[in-house]
């Protein structure tokens, strides 16, 4: 029976996901719009996300769950770590893998699509003329929808008749599960991930690595809103002060300005009304500060101040250590792999220093600090694309579809935004497993001994603990091929890269224009000071006054109302006395 290591390891696991849940959650209801909210497309994000969150962050539980079997200062397994009990932790994690990815894929290529052509299918007018009925508008989004329901089949048939690499020469894939693509139908899935993780390329590239460079920064940069109010002020003090030229000129009459000093007047009285509302948003902001609540969070936030700059400086660091580990990895692979672009550049073992790798392996000697980091650093890095979204917004090339804002984002943009991130996190998954710690997220923790095995049948390494030795794919000991069991995230993904050799190449050569991305927009962001978009705050202004309007109209029509209600009771007193 496996210990209470692997049911706690479970435990938190369905803890984290339950706290998935309320982060997906919250997300979304803050940035949708609230005057235009569905729940269909509410709870189809929701699920998007959660079921994303538990894929990405099920490799640490896999890491930890392989691990756990052989102590990293023993170089042996322990006594419950039979071959079936090792077989039956792997057959659990291989289901929930499957299931995932098939989640993944099915939210991705049916159920958001579907949705979003539902959701464009309402027709308010229609429907309260009895003209759109509920049946007719789900088969409306179905018709739209067959198309990818053909694309889906179309790549599971390819996936399962297309024929396998021979790899026999392959000595680097030695350790992978053969049993992963023994049938058509894992085989298709194995496709159909290679084949949302390759279109996901661009927006890994574009995405993730904007995140990466400008998340620190924001953390250690302070937003430019202590100067924002008093910005306005000289602004609408000069807008006024050329009204008031151009008004002596003419003698407070427009009509005898030429046409050229008449249309800067123009322009001017409509900047003017601009800043005005920018300064009306500003004042309100304003108010809420000088609250009790404001001023307390004024105050705490100046003095966490210092800690939110370590904490940037901290998160750049990562940022570079990641970027460092990608790049040695790579280099190592296009210069050391036997089989090149055969096998998508999979390789036996590292030449090179892997800063990551070796941070990881050196904080395993205080458990559980590995699994810890590990999960920090996944985090970290879904944080940065799901940055990067909201910092850019949907684009296709250089045009924007869609601006990701808090309170602004309308449905379409939700459901385009998950099916996004969720294409760009799948690419992330095989930088996590293949270039950013990659040994690591292969065999996790374990160790092996170094000698050959005693009577009893594993090797010890009691008394000469300088044997004890990392699992690798490059150790050639029997003892080491009994005893390491690389992860099922790793077998997983070396089985997409060298069954389909075409995937592992373009996801391999994607690491380096990753890398340029990064050092681009961190050079270009780090000289510039973050800048508050215009647009933004006039559209937060018009909305803030036209509640405002909407409200007041409210209370006029409330007050008025309640004084007919008080004079029909005084007529009525009046009518009853007589």
């Amino acid at each position: 029976m496996a210990p209470l290591q692997v049911t706690l390891i479970w435990v938190i696991y369905v803890i984290v996901i339950a706290v998935a849940i309320l982060i997906a959650s919250f997300l979304i209801h803050a940035y949708q719009t609230p005057r235009d909210r569905s729940q269909a497309v509410t709870f189809t994000c929701i699920l998007t996300i959660t079921s994303l969150l538990a894929t990405v962050l099920l490799l640490p539980v896999d890491i930890a769950l392989v691990s756990s079997a052989t102590p990293s200062t023993l170089g042996q397994r322990d006594s419950w770590a039979t071959r079936e009990d090792v077989d039956k932790v792997l057959f659990s994690l291989t289901t929930v893998y499957y299931l995932l990815y098939s989640i993944d894929a099915t939210l991705c290529l049916l159920v958001i699509p579907f949705v979003y052509f539902w959701y464009e299918e309402y027709d308010e007018v229609a429907t309260e003329a009895g003209e759109q009925s509920s049946a007719r508008r789900h088969w409306a989004a179905f018709k739209y929808t067959i198309s990818f329901i053909a694309i889906v089949a179309v790549l599971l048939l390819a996936g399962s008749l297309i024929p396998l690499p021979n790899t026999d020469h392959v000595k680097e894939t030695e350790h992978l599960a053969e049993s992963l693509v023994r049938n058509r139908g894992e085989r298709a899935l194995t496709f159909l991930v290679g084949v949302l993780m390759t279109v996901g390329v661009p927006l890994y590239i574009l995405y993730t690595s904007t995140g990466l460079a400008l998340l620190p920064l924001l953390v250690i940069k302070a937003a430019p809103n202590e100067t924002w109010k008093a910005a306005i002020d000289v602004q609408l003090e000069s807008n006024k002060e050329r009204q008031r030229q151009l008004d002596r000129r003419c003698g407070g009459n427009p009509e005898l300005l030429p046409s050229k000093d008449r249309r800067e007047l123009d322009a001017l009285v409509r900047e003017e009304r601009t800043l005005i509302r920018r300064q009306r948003l500003a004042d309100e902001a304003h108010t809420e500060e000088i609250r009790w609540i404001g001023t307390v969070w004024l105050k705490t936030k100046a003095k966490l101040r210092p800690l939110r700059v370590l904490g940037g400086i901290v998160l750049f660091l990562t940022a570079i250590l990641t970027l460092a580990s990608m790049l040695s990895t790579d280099i190592d692979k296009a210069t050391n792999s036997l089989c090149k672009h055969r096998c998508g550049y999979s390789i036996k073992n590292m030449h090179i220093f892997n800063p990551i790798d070796w941070l990881l392996a050196q904080s395993a000697r205080a458990f559980p600090m590995d699994y810890i980091m590990f999960m920090i650093l996944t985090s970290f890095l879904f944080c940065s694309s799901a940055f990067g979204i909201a910092t850019i917004g949907i684009r296709f090339l250089w045009m924007t579809i869609h601006q990701i804002r808090r309170g602004h984002t309308p449905p379409q943009a939700l459901l385009l935004t998950t099916a996004v991130l969720m294409l760009t996190v799948l690419t992330l998954i095989y930088s996590l497993s293949t270039n950013v710690a990659s040994q690591y997220a292969t065999f996790g923790s374990q160790t092996f001994c170094d000698r050959p095995a005693s009577s009893e049948g594993q090797s010890t390494c009691s008394d000469s603990k300088h044997l004890i030795k990392r699992c690798s794919d490059a150790a050639d000991n029997i003892a080491a091929k009994r005893i390491c069991t690389p992860s099922v995230a790793s077998t997983f993904i070396n089985q997409v890269i060298t069954k389909f050799p075409f995937f592992g190449v373009i996801l391999f050569w994607s690491q380096f224009i990753f890398i340029g991305v990064y050092v681009l927009v961190l050079v270009t962001s780090s000289v510039r000071s973050p800048q508050q978009d215009k647009s933004f705050i006039d559209e937060d202004a018009e909305d803030a006054e036209e509640e405002s309007l909407l409200a007041s109209t409210g209370r006029r029509g409330d007050a008025g109302l309640n004084d007919i209600v008080r004079r029909m009771d005084r007529q009525s007193d009046i009518t009853s006395v007589r």
